[in-house]
């Protein structure tokens, strides 16, 4: 009778429900999560016009961050470096700040900051943004189009960070469905040959990705791969470290894989053999762990919020992916390559896979609230949809999964009659076999070799086509099959899309570093006077251009005020009168008018200008161009 394909149940509904819900749980009240570090603020801001050289450049990040001697350059308008060379460390606290002292004596003119460092989880950044000195000049400064990790090397690196996870989950996944679920299968050449694969491809890429780090994090040139000075600068960041300690482990399960393969097989005492597996249980468990933790070690779990807790829950995570996906193709090689692979193997199997489900639900959502950290981020960011998209794949999974094990119940042993037709068919089959041996009553030894090789030939054909019907001659096993296969083609583009996710920028950090860009401007350095650039258009002639706004030195008590009006040209502009307000609106202060008086052409300025606390302050200019075309502009500064 033909066999149909189960269909979904209640089972698998509820299992989704309750997922869905233990996720909206967690992330309606999640709080921010940190990782992939975004530049949050700098002094001079982007785009401001300070009326004096700045001695310094200070650049606030939203991680610690990993800084070089070139990773703050500041650049003239004609291109040349000005700063020191020189990084200072300013953090303090929670506060990651970096700065660089600039040259004495820089002229009036547009500056450009380009900036490149390396975050905590391991991922280039880059960056660039101008401040003016005076007035805004013309730059011929032209800064890469490429992005930080991108390029030639940043797809080669990807593709190698992502051959690095399949061959982990191959080699793990296969080794542990050998030893928990399948024993026989350690003496299955396919299955042999595919866990020694998974262990070449992970050694490979773990290789290249070492060689690559140097252009990846830099310069971005192919060629640097091959400079063992920059190889050398890698070995001592904490990337390179957990890459060298990778390679190393993997030495370690290239003995486990020798044993298993080897010695394992080769035992018959049952107490031997029993003792060997738990020896091999424990010693393949703790390198597995020590490899997943070599992730862990390097990439978003190591900082951010609770890194103590993310790590161990990140190994976790990777090995049960490991044991559920690295299983399943095992097992899809076994029912293809041997298909006599008993019932119970795939049960023991679909017991394992079911723990892992549960492990990678319990670890997904607390990494998922760790990094995305609320709902709009989870819809409104790139690393957000890309994780909607991998939820989507999972139940997509679960559900192949629970089809895979329905399959697996109806899965039997061959009736008797199947079995004598089988062994029918095989004495058939070794009588054609032995007929073919012989051309003319001679032996095939006495025939010339090439008669020879195409008998072997046939002969290879025919026991090809006999396991070829054997293979299908069960409906129930053909059904596994092809819902195993399904699983493995989903568990590609699952596993395509979580390399992706390691490498995106978590949608917390996203928001952050869009509230700082959109606030950028009202923040103030105490140490420093406020520097603001506010536009204006009265709407009459000569009513369009831009005040500069100096409060020094821009905190509570007396200040010196400076006020700058130019056209658009950059040229000063004199207006028949310009005045200033003060207004902290929290604490319902204000406003304090100032008159400030006119100096020069342009050029206005007012002493002892009172900031009698601190706060964010709203400065408002109001200018009047003529007798009737007047505008009034404002602007947010946190002074303190």
């Amino acid at each position: 009778m033909p066999a149909t394909a189960p269909r979904l149940g209640t089972a698998l509904a509820r299992l989704l429900l309750v997922t869905a819900a233990l996720l909206g749980t967690l992330l309606a009240g999640a709080a921010p999560a940190s990782a992939h570090a975004a530049l949050t603020g700098s002094d001079p801001k982007d785009g401001a016009v300070v009326a004096t050289a700045p001695k310094d450049v200070n650049l606030t990040f939203s991680e610690q961050v990993a800084m070089s001697a070139d990773s703050i350059r500041i650049l003239d308008p004609a291109g040349k470096r000005v700063d020191t060379g020189e990084i200072r460390d300013l953090c303090s606290g929670s506060i990651v700040k970096y700065g660089v002292g600039l040259r004495s004596g820089l002229p009036e003119g547009t500056y450009t900051v380009a900036w490149q460092t390396v975050s905590a989880d391991s991922h280039p950044i880059a960056g660039a943004f101008t401040f003016s000195i005076g007035a805004p000049s013309q730059t011929s400064v032209a800064l890469p189009d490429q992005e930080a990790g991108g390029g030639l090397v940043g797809t080669l690196y990807g593709i190698a960070r992502y051959l690095s996870y399949a061959g982990f989950v191959v080699l793990v996944g296969g080794g542990a469905f050998v030893l928990a679920c399948w024993p026989r299968g350690a003496a299955v050449r396919p299955v042999q040959r595919l866990v020694v694969r998974g262990w070449l491809t992970l050694t490979a890429a773990t290789l290249v990705m070492l060689l690559l780090r140097n252009p990846y994090t830099g310069s971005g040139e192919l060629a640097d791969a091959f400079d063992l000075g920059g190889l050398k600068s890698v070995l001592e960041t904490k990337t390179g470290a957990a890459l060298i300690s990778r390679l190393m482990l993997l030495g370690a399960a290239a003995l486990f894989v020798a044993v298993l393969f080897g010695a394992y097989t080769k035992r018959t005492d049952e107490k031997e053999k029993k003792d060997l597996t738990f020896g091999l249980a424990i010693g393949g468990s703790v390198v597995a762990a020590g490899i997943a933790g070599t992730w862990a070690l390097a990439e978003h779990a190591s900082t951010g919020l609770q890194p103590g807790i993310a790590m161990p829950i990140d190994i976790l995570h990777l090995l049960a992916v490991a044991a559920w996906l690295g299983g399943l193709t095992a097992l899809l090689v076994a029912l293809y390559r041997a298909p006599d692979i008993e019932r119970a193997a795939v049960e023991r199997f679909s017991k394992v896979a079911f723990g892992s489900v549960v492990v990678l639900a319990a670890t997904g959502l607390y990494q998922s609230w760790r990094q995305v950290g609320s709902w709009p981020a989870l819809t409104g960011t790139a690393y957000g949809q890309l994780l909607l998209v991998k939820v989507g794949l999972v139940a997509v999974l679960v559900g192949i999964a629970w089809i895979s094990r329905r399959w697996t119940q109806r899965l039997g042993a061959p009736a008797e009659t199947e079995s004598a037709e089988s062994a029918e068919d095989t004495e058939t089959d070794d009588t054609v076999s032995d007929d073919t041996d012989s051309v003319g009553g001679d032996r095939v030894e006495d025939v010339d070799p090439v008669r020879a090789a195409q008998l072997a030939r046939q002969r290879a054909a025919v026991a090809t086509a006999r396991k070829k019907r054997d293979r299908d001659a069960d409906p129930e096993r053909s059904g596994l099959r092809r819902s195993v296969l399904t699983e493995a083609v989903v568990a590609v583009a699952l596993l395509a899309v979580t390399t992706v996710l390691t490498s995106t920028e978590p949608g917390r950090t996203e928001e952050e570093a869009g509230r700082s860009a959109s606030t950028s401007g009202s923040a103030a350095v105490p140490e420093r006077p406020i520097d603001i650039r506010l536009p204006f258009d009265t709407g009459g002639v000569d009513g369009k251009g831009t005040v500069r706004l100096s409060l020094d030195p821009g905190r509570t008590g007396a200040n010196a005020l400076h006020l700058y009006v130019d056209r658009p040209n950059g040229r000063p502009l004199d207006v028949p009168e310009i005045k200033v307000a003060f207004t902290l609106k929290e604490k319902n202060v204000g406003p304090l008018p100032v008159v400030p008086d006119r100096i020069q052409t342009g050029h206005w300025s007012a002493s002892g200008v009172q900031i009698p606390m601190a706060g964010e302050w709203q400065i408002q200019v109001t200018v009047r161009t003529s007798d009737i075309d007047q505008t009034t502009i404002d602007k947010n500064v946190k002074i303190g």
